[in-house]
């Protein structure tokens, strides 16, 4: 029988309505059975770790991914395979997060959520629940189907670090633009094997010092120069992704250039990310990315906003150096980007 382990971290999946508030409220996840009766047909032995107190995703912080490294890291020769119930408005950096936390991986750690509360008629929790663990305890050649940390929602499997949310109201919450579905479910679960990662031939290895010295600015029309030198300037700060135009552009004022040249100077880590939700960054390509390229501003390729702000609070945990991190931040880790030779 297979074993799977489910953290219940709070949000909307686990609410149900009181008949008397009107009021949503959390229900004691341990008793899943009697609120989604499905999973006893499913054949799995199937155990709850819930977060105490449930944290609502907009409150989660990097404390949290390390509570759940750690939960998986200390049961995982226990289970056949991990689902990680969270709230959708944090969810991809949770799932980015811990796949760089959680190296040679080779157990399905599937995180999930809902739109409408289990106890709802239209909901869409339960559909996502139950597949996420069908998805979780799955082989394929006697080997575990998915070995990678994913975010199923609404009939598609996705790469944790290559997923954004895009819909705040429809069910199909989350999209992965620069990388192929890894599983689609429709009446047969369907993996599409050869974008999976491959088994790691190491054992699990647990980073628990993410460190969270780095910010996002994202460039915008009107933004000035006082305002910028604040963020660059922020005490303790260490790394910036920079959100920028299309392929990686940005104004060419001389205030700006000037300010971002003068952080990376003093050690600061720049990298370059495309604010729209698909394509690369291609620094070079036009005049407006030139002058990036020129200072050290370091190019994310086609690494979204989530993977590359936790993959520099996870390289700065390993108490790299700034070489050591402009380094690494441009290597593929854990399936994030797309080489630059690919």
């Amino acid at each position: 029988m297979k074993k799977i382990l489910i953290i219940y971290t709070g949000g909307t999946i686990g609410m149900v309505l009181d008949e008397k508030t009107k009021a949503l409220q959390p229900f004691n996840f341990r008793q899943i059975y009697s609120h989604v009766p499905e999973i006893k047909r499913m054949g799995f032995s199937i155990t709850v770790q819930s977060f105490e107190p449930l944290i609502d995703s907009s409150n989660m912080q990097p404390a949290h991914w390390i509570k759940i490294a750690q939960i998986i890291g200390e049961q995982y020769q226990n289970y056949d395979g991990f689902v990680i119930l969270h709230g959708t408005d944090t969810m991809v950096y949770t799932a980015s997060a811990l796949s760089f936390m959680i190296e040679y991986l080779s157990k399905p750690v599937i995180l999930t959520g809902s739109q409408l509360p289990v106890g709802q008629i239209r909901t869409d929790a339960k559909e996502n629940l139950i597949t996420a663990i069908e998805i979780a305890a799955a082989e394929i050649k006697n080997k575990p189907a998915v070995p990678e940390v994913c975010i199923f929602f609404n009939h598609s499997l996705f790469r944790g670090n290559r997923t954004s949310k895009y819909n705040a109201s429809r069910f199909e919450a989350f999209q992965s633009i620069n990388y192929p579905t890894l599983a689609e479910a429709g009446v047969h679960i369907e993996y599409n094997e050869q974008f999976i990662n491959k088994l790691p031939k190491k054992e699990i290895k647990i980073h628990d010092k993410p460190e969270a010295n780095a910010g996002i600015i994202k460039i915008f029309p009107g933004m000035t120069k006082g305002w910028i030198d604040s963020m660059l300037n922020t005490p303790g700060i260490r790394a910036i992704v920079l959100e920028t135009y299309g392929a990686g552009n940005a104004p060419t004022d001389k205030w700006l250039i000037s300010a971002l040249e003068g952080a990376i100077k003093k050690g600061m880590i720049v990298v370059n990310v495309t604010q729209r939700g698909g394509g690369t960054v291609e620094q070079g390509r036009y005049e407006t990315s030139r002058h990036l390229e020129e200072i050290g501003v370091i190019s994310g390729r086609d690494m979204t906003t989530e993977a590359a702000l936790t993959k520099l609070m996870f390289l700065l945990g390993m108490k790299l150096n700034k070489m050591q991190v402009s380094i690494q931040i441009q290597k593929n880790l854990r399936g994030e980007l797309t080489p630059a030779d690919k």
